[in-house]
């Protein structure tokens, strides 16, 4: 397969090709935060299940973080790579994995000082504060893996190799999960034994890909002439900036969210806890068309096709549809049997019916998440960042107002009904500017109103 492919092959082609590593590596990276959990349910029990969900929404702030920068950077190396700008994509490269590396020493080292306080902030259950508090500590401890790990799966992906991170994720997932059975169940190490296996997994496959990152690096030409790169990194912080805010957006409406069902007590916590995993592995072939939608159109713009960036967004609708369909009917017919995965036979009634009338609600309405996604990755990939931002703030503010006024008073349904509501506000705005054309003017074209 040429290097070119995003801007050669028809658009189908070209994005399932690009999208469907990612989304199989994302499943992987998935299974094993599910692995985590289920392990942990089934042989510490409900509470040590409700003290990793209590850390999660947390924890997945900062790997949004990682992600939405590695994306941002990524957009900014894919112009490069598709105006066959060598050099100068070697320069951002460079300066993108520095950033991050000092940028997730500093993000740990505030973990560290702060995650116990913000757990009670959010309403942590007192029978869990202090083991979920310990998972977060080893957590933090090992953030610079996890930051440069997926800084170096987008570098790979604004080449057009997502199937080297894949190869890395599926290596990670599995070494994680054996070390889980090992640490858990064998050393009977509990919750800190999940931590302690994540660490050990991503930073063996952290070192792996930057191994692997330089060679793919010499084969191409040109030569960088700087290591770091103050106007390379101001260009990557306008795209990389509000795409971290649009990745941290549900995590962040998921943990001011999570501090009102902790209110319900460690039971539903649990139970929420099991149906949120469940709902991370739903979003992730979403996530994987909207991110490949994102490096698909900065390629193209880079190669001066613009025309066959609405091609592809065209094609990743009907790619949203498909994974939609099947989404919805595995969910609504097999919910309590997912959910009893994670809590066994053993989990109380409570946290088995929180679960699973969440599944059987949420279900329906993953369309409108990967139609959100995809509309996104356009804008992202084009650079138009404005209303791409602001409609992700319309998001998690709909999100946490309704959640906060509302399920207090009408009970924890209302978490769940606020999350499509947040979603469908965000395609709007996007979609919106979309129709407009603007992101075709941003590289100095003439703005024509999209088909």
């Amino acid at each position: 397969m040429g290097k070119d492919y995003l801007t050669e092959k028809k658009p189908l082609a070209a994005l399932l090709i690009f999208a469907l590593p990612i989304i199989i590596g994302n499943l992987f990276q998935q299974t094993y935060t599910m692995a985590d959990s289920a392990i942990v349910g089934r042989f510490v029990g409900e509470s040590a299940l409700a003290a990793v969900g209590a850390s999660y929404a947390l924890t997945n702030i900062f790997i949004c973080v990682a992600i939405g920068g590695g994306i941002g950077a990524s957009v900014i190396v894919s112009r490069y790579f598709g105006a066959k700008e060598y050099a100068e994509m070697k320069n951002a490269i460079f300066t993108a994995c520095l950033s991050f590396l000092v940028l997730s020493i500093v993000l740990g080292g505030f973990g560290l000082l702060t995650g116990r306080r913000i757990l009670m902030l959010l309403n942590t259950p007192g029978d869990i504060l202090d083991v979920a508090a310990e998972y977060l500590n080893i957590y933090f401890c090992g953030l610079p893996f996890l930051f440069m790990y997926n800084v170096f799966s987008a570098m790979f992906n604004a080449l057009g190799k997502s199937k080297i991170p894949l190869c890395f994720l599926i290596f990670s997932s599995l070494f994680n999960i054996g070390l889980d059975f090992l640490l858990v169940k064998r050393f009977g190490m509990g919750v800190a034994g999940v931590a302690w296996a994540t660490w050990i997994a991503q930073g063996i496959s952290a070192v792996l890909s930057l191994c692997v990152l330089c060679l793919e690096l010499k084969k191409l030409g040109g030569r960088s002439t700087k290591y770091y790169d103050m106007s390379e990194l101001h260009s990557m912080a306008k795209v990389a900036l509000p795409s971290i805010l649009q990745q941290s957006t549900v995590s962040i409406g998921m943990m001011l969210v999570q501090s009102v069902v902790n209110g319900f007590g460690t039971e539903a916590l649990a139970g929420f806890s099991a149906a949120m995993r469940v709902e991370s592995i739903c979003v992730v072939p979403m996530a994987g068309i909207g991110n490949a939608l994102s490096s698909y159109t900065a390629q193209n713009i880079g190669a001066r096709k613009q025309e066959r960036v609405v091609e592809g967004y065209h094609v990743s609708q009907w790619m949203v549809v498909a994974c939609g369909t099947i989404i919805c009917v595995v969910l609504e017919l097999f919910h309590r049997g997912i959910i009893l995965f994670f809590l066994g036979t053993e989990g109380t009634d409570t946290a088995v019916s929180t679960g699973q009338d969440y599944l059987n609600f949420i279900g329906w309405f993953f369309c409108l998440i990967g139609f959100k996604m995809t509309v996104d990755g356009l804008l992202r990939g084009a650079g138009d960042m404005k209303m791409f931002t602001l409609a992700n703030l319309a998001n998690l503010f709909i999100r946490v107002m309704i959640a906060v006024w509302l399920a207090p008073r009408f009970g924890i349904e209302m978490v769940w009904y606020a999350v499509p509501i947040g979603w469908f506000v965000n395609w709007a705005v996007s979609y919106a500017e979309y129709r407009t054309g603007k992101w075709r003017k941003i590289y100095g074209q003439e703005a024509t109103p999209a088909r």
